[in-house]
């Protein structure tokens, strides 16, 4: 069993066996509209201490209650995007693009201060998030990472919408599939070790995207209002309708591991496992987080080890090596 160390111990250099916690070298902010309710918004993301984890705070809002940590627990609506909430009802949407950022980057502890209830959207994808965390800075902290590893096979199905979790030896894989009547979508396969050069390089730059004939509908049902050209790939037919056409040639199922990082991130600590998407949603991806959580013999949580994390002398080890000196 793990046993915790001092503060000092781990400033001597006792983290040398372990992925330490990362946060922010520095605050940094940004403005944008916000996808579904079409306001615009400031985000400014803050350092925190270790064990923090991940807490939003809306800033319009007085008083303590004005905070909601991003886990799984507090997710409280899932049509479109995950929007999360606090015992005093208070919510913060759309966060799964900026969640997938912090996680495919490994941070670990930030305080997100919003001024109003929805992340911006920014261009549709998490590339704005991981450049902001860039810009600020990765700082390695006196405290061991933390990961759920996997124990036995999870598995949550809805018809032809299934979500899996399968034990691995080391990291997250994603591997989804999607498959739409759209000829520009239709059948998409792809499957990534999550590292971050791997996020940035593969999946952040991938973005949301809808079909023209679904926009009405959104905006009656006050979803989509901030939406265009300019931070969502939107679809006709066999028709791409931005004029730069797609980042990758599996653009929308990139966009789709983008989300499930975003949402398995809720889990509170990186999850060392397989994951397997086949049509999964944001509320199906939150399904099947439950149901790993919830069952104690199907997880552990335990110190995170390099070795765990990537094999010694892999793109990834070297990728985990880079970000904790």
């Amino acid at each position: 069993m793990f046993v915790e160390k001092s503060q000092a111990d781990f400033k001597a250099g006792a983290t040398a066996a372990y992925v330490p916690q990362r946060t922010l070298k520095t605050s940094i902010s940004c403005t944008g509209v916000a996808l579904h309710t079409g306001a615009k918004v400031t985000m400014t993301l803050r350092p925190a201490e270790p064990d923090t984890g991940i807490v939003f705070r809306r800033t319009d809002i007085a008083g303590r209650g004005a905070e909601i940590p991003a886990r799984w627990d507090h997710v409280a609506d899932s049509r479109l995007c995950t929007v999360i909430a606090n015992a005093d009802g208070v919510t913060v949407a759309t966060i799964e693009h900026l969640m997938a950022a912090l996680a495919g980057m490994g941070i670990d502890n930030v305080v997100v201060e919003l001024n109003g209830p929805e992340v911006p959207v920014m261009d549709g994808s998490s590339a704005p998030f991981v450049f902001l965390i860039e810009c600020a800075g990765v700082l390695a902290q006196a405290a061991p990472r933390k990961a759920i590893r996997v124990l036995k096979p999870v598995s949550r199905s809805n018809g032809q919408t299934t979500a899996s979790f399968t034990p691995a030896h080391e990291g997250l894989t994603l591997d989804f599939e999607i498959d739409f009547a759209a000829k520009a979508i239709g059948r998409q396969r792809e499957a990534f070790l999550l590292t971050p050069a791997t996020f940035k390089a593969e999946i952040a730059r991938a973005r949301t995207f809808g079909m023209l004939e679904d926009i009405p509908k959104m905006r009656e049902a006050g979803l989509g209002l901030g939406g265009s050209l300019d931070n969502a790939v939107v679809v006709n037919g066999d028709q791409i309708l931005n004029e730069d056409g797609l980042r990758f040639d599996t653009e929308f199922v990139r966009h789709k591991i983008l989300d499930a990082v975003g949402d398995l991130a809720l889990a509170g600590h990186p999850i060392v496992g397989h994951y397997h998407g086949v049509r999964s949603s944001h509320a199906h991806n939150n399904v099947l987080l439950r149901a790993l959580l919830n069952d104690p013999e199907a997880w552990t949580l335990e110190p995170l080890r390099p070795a765990m994390h990537a094999p010694a002398g892999s793109t990834a080890a070297a990728a985990e090596q880079r970000l904790s000196a």
